[in-house]
């Protein structure tokens, strides 16, 4: 039995030999992550892991979208509950800390709005592409929320922490141009040339020597581990904050289309 059947809301195929290419697919919703489709982003890393076919992998969205976060009703449903809002915590933690423990080397492929738990992963691969037209914010604090879901992690290592706090502070769009000048994401390329791009960095790598890529990628990698306790206290924030008022009038703010007011 094929080990990723256990992911279903998740789309996979094997583009060349030995990349798996994962899709997040969410029909009319830009790609938003679903409570299923949080639990399985999140657990899936360890199963890609222990898997001897798959030497690298590619990440992208369907249609022309990465991902906008989090579905709007799964953020109701922690704000409101908390054994959801358990779960949730220690599957958004789950989903940083096996994404960067993963041996595989990750490539994202980022187009469109990528937002939330998409863009965690789109961030936090150790190749990532984006197009001129893609959307990268953090949106929390224009949720009501702190920016705890990957952030602090590794936002300040990419572009320092004076940008960092600019675009999380603000909510901030940046564009895969500006993302590349400040060096959120590895490359900007063409739209039309961001799958030929990521298969062909995903193939490098898997032909590669896979012993000195996973070391590589195991020794970069402790500078995101040392921002671990700084990840942790501030997904911990983030989520007392979903037991405050704000994230919902943050919530119908973007369900109204309009600005939030903030008591």
């Amino acid at each position: 039995m094929d080990p990723l059947a256990a992911y279903p809301s998740l789309e996979f195929d094997r583009p060349a030999p030995h990349v798996l290419r994962l899709t997040l697919r969410a029909a009319g919703k830009l790609n938003a992550v679903s409570s299923t489709m949080h639990r399985e982003l999140a657990a899936v890393w360890q199963t890609i892991g222990a898997d001897d076919e798959t030497r690298a992998v590619i990440v992208r969205g369907a249609d022309g979208a990465f991902s906008a976060g989090g579905d709007l009703d799964l953020v109701i449903d922690i704000a409101s509950d908390y054994e959801t809002r358990l779960r949730v915590f220690h599957e958004a933690r789950d989903l940083v800390y096996n994404v960067i423990n993963c041996p595989k080397p990750i490539v994202s492929a980022m187009t469109g709005p990528a937002v939330g738990a998409g863009l965690a992963v789109g961030l936090l691969a150790d190749i990532s592409i984006a197009t001129p037209t893609a959307k990268i914010v953090d949106g929390h604090t224009k949720l009501g929320v702190s920016a705890g879901d990957h952030a602090a992690i590794v936002w300040p290592l990419l572009c320092g922490l004076a940008k960092a706090k600019y675009h999380l502070l603000l909510c901030e769009p940046i564009d895969g141009v500006e993302a590349e000048r400040i060096g959120l994401v590895s490359l900007c390329v063409p739209e039309n040339e961001l799958e030929g791009r990521a298969l062909s960095i995903a193939q490098r790598l898997a032909e590669g020597s896979q012993p000195a890529i996973r070391h590589t990628k195991l020794a970069l990698n402790n500078w995101l581990r040392v921002a671990g306790p700084a990840f942790d206290a501030s997904l911990a924030l983030e989520f007392l904050d979903m037991t405050g008022p704000d994230v919902h009038e943050g919530v119908a703010a973007v369900r109204e289309k309009r600005p939030p007011s903030f008591g």
